[in-house]
This record gives C-alpha cells, structure tokens and sequence, in this order.
C-alpha cells in the first residue's frame, strides 16, 4: 500500500535577469539537481504560512484585546501622564470591555498560537527551511509590539513595581510589605497594586530588585510610567537570549531556525514572558550567555550562571548541569564554582543577606492548574493543610529524581553545534550542559507543585538547541492548557458563569493536563521506540523506515556525517 507525502519539492524557477550559480539560483540550467529546492507543502497541517499565520494571528489578537483599555484581563495602571506605552484606548471612548469577550478572545489566542507553533514545527521537520534572522526579525517584531499595550492577566509586574518603590523611599521589600505601607498612608504607586502578594515580600533575586529600583527611578511616581520600564527590562532580556540561542545554533542553518522558532517565535513564550512583564529572561539571559562559553572558558561559563541566579534562585538547576558537564575535568569545574560564587556572594551575601532565603519560598506554594493541586485539596480534607502541603512536597521531590531519571534515558543525545568532526559527544562539555539542563528543568517543571507557564522558558531554550524529541509535542501540550488556566488570572470580580469557567480550566482541565503529561514521560521511558501518535515528520523515509523512531536509549548522534543507526537526526 503506497503512502501519499505530506510535502513535494518544486525547482525553483530560473528568474529573468539573475546569474546562474547565485545565491538565489543554486546551480546551472545545465544541472537542474542543484538548483535550490522550494518547500511546497500539500496539506495545510503542515504549511509553513498556516503556522506563521497563527504565530502572528495570536499576537495581534493579543495586542487587540490590550488595546481596548483596562478589563478583566487587561491591568489597570492608574492615571497617564506622558506619551510613553503602553498605549490603550482612552477612558469613555468605548464601554468597558465584556469580561466574556476579552477572556474568549485571549483563550482563542493561546490556542491559535499553540496550534500555529506545532504546524510551524511539522513544516520544520518536513524540509521547510527558513532564514533564522527573518525569524528572528519577527519574534523580536512581535514581542516589541506587545509591550506596546497593558500586561494583560497577570498582575505581577505591579508587584515588581511596588518592590521598587519600597526600596525607592527607603525600605527593604525582602522585609516589609506593600501592604505595611500602603494601609498606613497614601501612596501613588502602592495604591495601584492587587491581590494576592501584596502581604509577601520581595522573592526575587537582588538583579531583579535593582532593575525594580530603576524602573521606579525612570518612571517617577506614575505606575503606568513604571510599568512601560519594567516591560523594556522583560523584554529586552528575552529578545537578547533568543539571539544567543539562535548564535549557539551557528553553523548548522536548519538548528538555528528551530531556535529561532522555538525561542524568541514562540508564541506561547510571548505571551507568558512578553505580555505579562515577567521577569524570567534576565537570569535566562546570563545563563544562556554563561552556556555559550562552555567551550572555551570555565570561569566566564560560572560568572554566566552566577549572574542567572543573581535574578532567580531557580536557574540553579542549569548551574547543576553546567557542573555536571565538567564532572571529567575537576579544574574546570573549581573555575566554574569560583565564577559562579563570585556574583552570587556579592549579591546575596554582601548586597542582599535576606534575599535568598526569601527566594526560596515559592517551594512552599502550591499553584492552581498544577499536578499538586487536585492532589492537596484531597489530602486537606482528611490532615490539616500544612500536613498536607508536606505530603505533597515529598511527592513533589521525589518525582523530580524519578522523571529526571527516565528523562535522561531517552531523551536523544545531539552533538552542540560546532563540535570538531569525531569528537565523542559524551564528553563535550556543552552537549552534556544543555542536555543535562533540558532533563533537569522539564523534570523541575513537570513536578514541581508551584509551575506557572513563564517559568517554562527554562525548558524550550536548551530544547530549541538540541534538535528534535518527543518533547517537543509535550511541552506544547503542558504549555498551552497552564496559560489558559490564568485567564483572566487577577484577584478581581467577575460574573459567576466566568469565574466558573476559569475555575474549570484552572482546577480540572489544566491539572489533568499536567498528570497526562507526566504519564506520557513514563510511558515514553517504558516504550521509548514507540512512534508518536501524531509525528511531527512524515509517515515515511526516502529509505522506507519511519521519521518519527526514537533513538536507542544513550545513544549519541554524531556531530557530523549520517545520524547513528535508530537515532533521531541533529534537526
């Protein structure tokens, strides 16, 4: 029985006027084999124009619904007082938008950026061959365009803002609140912020609290002044690691298109990072910069990662795969830890003293629409609540070991770009670091009782380097459900048949999400040779066997030449 293909290829026309042996016409009319090969897609689900129609259709859905002015996913920023962004519809213009129409609207938009972002990567896998600066180009493009409008669903950058303005007249946010201030006088930025941190203290890292300080410098006594600098320094971050991901990829054009895609393309990074103000990519930044010197300098390598963690404690279990990649080389490793203690001692020693312990409370948390969920309100109905979060934790704990474990037996070992012909891959100390952090940061996230969808970029950056796995599909599949749990994701009222609603997607959809996926883990680790139920590539090879085989279990690709026999190719 024939199998039709997904895709044909076509000979791209000799164009009037253009040399043979150009650019744009590789080859001669004398021998048509080695003209340049056009991608021509036959099924939409695998069309490259689909797929960016839906990256680019669910910003601008996005960027719509943030124009309208504050909603219920919209943030409110208090008054305007000068014609920076973000930039919204003024007061009375329009009626306040329907919480139905700008919650559906954002769902939609999460779902056709998740769908988009799938077909973009099956058109990827098939033989589309973009140019990654035009990707780049236009993730920056996009992301840029959002900060242009509110922070929609998640009011954490208000808290940023209120941590910077405590530290603006004179007080320490790792210890005192919002709160103790803005119920005990009046204050112009304070009074912007909302439920429910307004009671904790800062948990970020003394990087993040400096840029906090400078936005609150920058932006005076205005919120909305604040908030436009604290997006620039969300951002900013996150097109600049993009970038280095996309420079780690070098030499290898079809790898750095997927980075370009999974990293600064990715919609549903732009709007978890870009369009809530998150602060994720400044210690993602250091960390993918420290990785870039893996190679050629320990100690730079360990001021990288030392810098990261000066943003979020967090980014530790990259620093952990860094020093695992060295376990060969003890010298390297004692440079690694020396330049990774140097910024880290400045700063949450000398600097921050109390910082870091601070940073660590967010292990204690247990987030709706995470696997833990459904887990603690069950076991509070039979122990008190802290009993509860206890037994949860352990569990938490130990499926981080467990599903790191299975991770790193079949997820498929990839030559870094760039790594000299004939080189054991084993052994190449930036192979190892993304391997080993892409393994540890999807165990973190998958486990974890406290996962928010920002914090998945950790994950898709090593993923978008490392070539192509089940994990791919998977972290779509995690993703996209986690975003739609958080809208609209403020401590505000709205109508009961919304807050049901989002209650549903929060409490049931989005955690029956996650527990699939972790089975879906296990179940790749007991079968690892198991095709995927909807690949990614087509049915079928030019050699006759199947696209979509794992690899066997530890077994390495090679940096160059024909992939190792079972395993899965570079890109």
């Amino acid at each position: 029985m024939s199998t039709t293909p997904a895709v044909r290829r076509r000979t791209a026309p000799h164009r009037a006027g253009q040399r043979p042996g150009s650019r744009r016409h590789a080859g001669s009319a004398g021998n048509p084999s080695r003209r340049r090969q056009v991608y021509a897609p036959t099924v939409w689900h695998r069309d490259h124009r689909w797929g960016l129609a839906g990256i680019v259709g669910a910003t601008v859905v996005t960027i719509a619904v943030g124009f309208l002015g504050p909603s219920a996913v919209a943030l409110t920023l208090g008054p305007r007082r000068s014609y920076l962004p973000p930039w919204y519809l003024p007061a009375g213009v329009i009626p306040v938008p329907d919480e139905w129409l700008v919650s559906a609207l954002i769902w939609f938009a999460i779902l056709l950026g998740a769908a988009g972002l799938l077909v973009a990567l099956r058109a990827l896998a098939d033989g589309w061959r973009p140019r990654p600066k035009r990707l780049f180009l236009l993730g920056s493009g996009l992301s840029l365009a959002t900060i242009t409008v509110p922070p929609l669903t998640s009011a954490d950058v208000l808290m940023y803002a209120a941590y910077g303005r405590l530290q603006a007249i004179g007080r320490d946010p790792y210890e005192i609140t919002p709160a103790e201030v803005f119920r005990g006088q009046f204050d112009p930025v304070l009074r912007w912020t909302e439920r429910p941190w307004q009671d904790t203290p800062s948990v970020y890292g003394p990087i993040n609290s400096w840029l906090q300080l400078l936005a609150n410098t920058l932006g005076g006594e205005n919120m909305h002044d604040i908030v436009f600098w604290l997006q620039v320094f969300a951002v900013v971050p996150f097109i600049v690691a993009g970038g280095l991901i996309i420079l780690m990829a070098h030499g290898d054009r079809q790898r750095q298109a997927r980075a370009a895609l999974m990293g600064i393309c990715n919609p549903l990074l732009i709007w978890a990072v870009v369009a809530g103000a998150h602060n994720e990519a400044i210690s993602v930044m250091f960390a993918v910069a420290g990785l870039l010197f893996m190679r050629r300098n320990a100690f730079v390598a360990g001021l990288g990662i030392g810098l990261a963690g000066c943003g979020k404690v967090s980014i530790g279990i990259w620093g952990l795969a860094m020093l695992w990649a060295y376990r060969r080389e003890p010298k390297k490793a004692l440079l690694l830890c020396l330049g990774t203690a140097i910024p880290m001692g400045w700063a949450y020693v000398v600097w921050q003293p109390t910082a870091f312990f601070q940073a660590l409370r967010n292990g204690g948390y247990v987030s709706v629409g995470s696997w833990a969920a459904p887990f603690y309100t069950l076991f509070a109905q039979f122990m008190s609540s802290a009993n509860a979060k206890i037994v949860v934790g352990v569990i938490s704990y130990a499926g981080l070991f467990v599903i790191g474990w299975m991770l790193s037996r079949v997820v498929p070992w990839v030559a870094a770009p760039g790594l000299p012909k004939g080189a054991d891959v084993t052994r190449d100390p930036l192979t190892i670091a993304l391997r080993t952090s892409l393994v540890l940061s999807v165990a973190w996230l998958v486990t974890s009782m406290y996962t928010l969808s920002w914090y998945d970029l950790i994950a898709w950056m090593p993923l978008a380097v490392i070539g192509p796995s089940k994990l791919d599909r998977l972290m779509i599949i995690r993703g996209a459900p986690l975003s739609l749990a958080y809208v609209p994701g403020r401590a505000i009222d709205v109508g009961h048949a919304l807050d049901v609603t989002a209650h549903r997607i929060r409490d049931t959809l989005s955690p029956t999400v996650q527990i699939l996926v972790l089975i879906a883990i296990v179940w790749w680790w007991r079968r690892p040779r198991r095709p995927e139920l909807f690949p990614l590539r087509r049915a079928k090879t030019p050699s006759g066997g199947t696209a979509t085989d794992p690899p066997l279990v530890g077994e390495p690709v090679p940096a160059t030449g024909a992939p190792a026999a079972g395993a899965v190719a570079a890109s």
